[in-house]
């Protein structure tokens, strides 16, 4: 028995449970990869699976169906891959725990991967089912779409016939995404010297934040748990000066963190007058954000020791350097009123053993604008004499203000549920920039069931909505346009 049986739609929700026990995080998709491959084996449909180990699934139109256009349906197999501090589960070759709350479907101490697990979970499910018509289908899914949409860049697409593509990877239903902004990875480096140093050690923990996504949630100035820190140990050497130990904060550059790990020590001993000052800067902190972070706390632990740390000097430079860094929103565009521009997320924060790295997501619609926030990073780092290394660069993906594609889809969404879908472009980064770039004219629509709290331990999803959406691709797949 498995814990999402009953669910509808249950083909659906079958598939999901079953990919859900294959590990398939970030960089950890062969597995996954190879399931993908089995399941065109054993239906005896062509496949390919290339050298990055992305998949595409072909299956012939339905009787009937054979001069309607080709539609590809496509998704990534990683998932943002993160667990909870309290879980043992080892997320590289555990499966999940799946959970039913309501009309929701979560995992126990760790993400879900419905982003974007339920777009293969849909595609298999149609794959799988001999009373569907449907036109000839091309399923792509793509590997480590989370880390910089590698599988997407490099994916040949000279296989590919359909004009016509469904990307399902959105998270709100009765959304349709018709554009995106674009972005890449920066990878910051301050060099530091460690010493021996006896004295008092500290740990601190930042928690509690909200967290979220990097580009759907980066308006909502949500706090940035790494920062927080970098904030809390500036303001507390500016008065009493000690040598860092450890900082660990985020799991992933495209994720707001919401929890940072330090380790301070103090040549003496950590005294009333350095605990009394290090409330006093947290209270500020913490008043800064007020209803924003609710939740968040920090909490400290005294330890005495001797112990290897950097330098109390490059202490204070690597500080001064991580709250220079800038971080959030940067500019909002002129249209659609309301939509980030361009913005970058220190998604996270490493104290390695000779320098501390800072990974960023920068994102923005405007390639220029993404270029001057590298620009600014790199001034701000050869000022500190860090070092910049830049990666995963991908394409915005520009609104077509004419798509037949989309229009019909907005018809017959209407149709089905009395209410006309919103067209949105969208400030996260989304695959399509890179087929719309390899395939000519081709016209495309991003959509998906609701998808709470993505990239999170807190990832859920709903039942319903998922239910909703299928019917909508079943009506999708059933139309004949020589009847429109």
């Amino acid at each position: 028995m498995g814990k999402l049986d009953g669910l509808e739609p249950k083909k659906v929700f079958a598939f999901f449970e079953e990919l859900c026990q294959i590990p398939h995080g970030s960089g950890n998709v062969k597995a996954i990869s190879n399931y993908l491959v089995e399941f065109a084996k054993q239906r005896r449909l062509k496949y390919v699976q290339d050298h990055l180990y992305n998949v595409i699934l072909f299956q012939p139109a339905t009787e009937g169906y054979e001069k309607e256009p080709t539609l590809i349906i496509q998704g990534h197999m990683d998932m943002v891959a993160v667990k909870t501090p309290e879980s043992t589960k080892d997320m590289t070759a555990d499966g999940l725990e799946l959970e039913v709350e309501g009309d929701y479907v979560c995992a126990r101490d760790t993400s879900l991967g419905g982003d974007d697990g339920i777009a293969l979970a849909y595609g298999l499910a149609i794959l799988d089912s001999e009373d569907i018509p449907h036109p000839a289908l091309e399923l792509v899914f793509t590997v480590d779409e989370e880390t910089g949409m590698e599988g997407a860049a490099g994916i040949d697409c000279s296989v590919l016939q359909g004009r016509r593509m469904l990307n399902l990877d959105s998270e709100e239903e009765g959304i349709f995404l018709s554009s995106c902004a674009g972005g890449m990875r920066a990878d910051c480096s301050f060099r530091v010297q460690r010493r021996n140093v006896s004295g008092q050690s500290v740990k601190l923990c930042i928690s509690g934040l909200w967290g979220g996504h990097s580009g759907c949630d980066i308006h909502l100035e949500r706090g940035n748990a790494n920062l927080m820190m970098a904030r809390l140990l500036y303001a507390l050497y500016q008065r009493l000066p000690f040598c860092l130990v450890r900082m660990e904060g985020g799991e992933a550059d495209n994720v707001i963190p919401k929890r940072c790990e330090a380790e301070i020590l103090f040549t003496g001993t950590f005294s009333e007058e350095a605990e009394k000052e290090l409330d006093l800067q947290w209270n500020r902190i913490r008043e800064a954000y007020g209803e924003k972070e609710p939740d968040c706390r920090l909490s400290v632990e005294k330890s005495t020791k001797a112990i290897e740390a950097v330098t109390m000097e490059d202490t204070g430079k690597c500080l001064q350097w991580m709250v220079a860094l800038p971080n959030g929103v940067c500019a909002f565009a002129k249209e659609p009123k309301g939509l980030v521009e361009t913005s970058l997320n220190m998604g996270v924060c490493h104290l390695s053993e000779g320098a501390m790295h800072c990974r960023f997501c920068i994102r923005s619609s405007v390639d220029a604008e993404k270029e001057f926030v590298l620009t600014k990073l790199k001034a701000i780092c050869a000022m500190a004499g860090a070092k910049v290394e830049t990666s995963g660069d991908y394409p915005g993906w520009k609104y077509q203000v004419h798509s037949p594609f989309r229009e019909e889809l907005v018809r017959i969404y209407e149709e089905l549920f009395g209410k006309a879908p919103q067209v949105q472009a969208i400030h996260a980064g989304v695959e399509c920039g890179f087929f719309a770039g390899k395939i000519p004219s081709l016209e495309c629509v991003s959509l998906g069931p609701d998808i709470l709290d993505i990239h999170t331990t807190d990832e859920k999803i709903s039942i319903s909505s998922v239910e909703r959406v299928w019917k909508f691709l079943l009506r999708v797949l059933s139309i004949h346009h020589d009847s429109v």
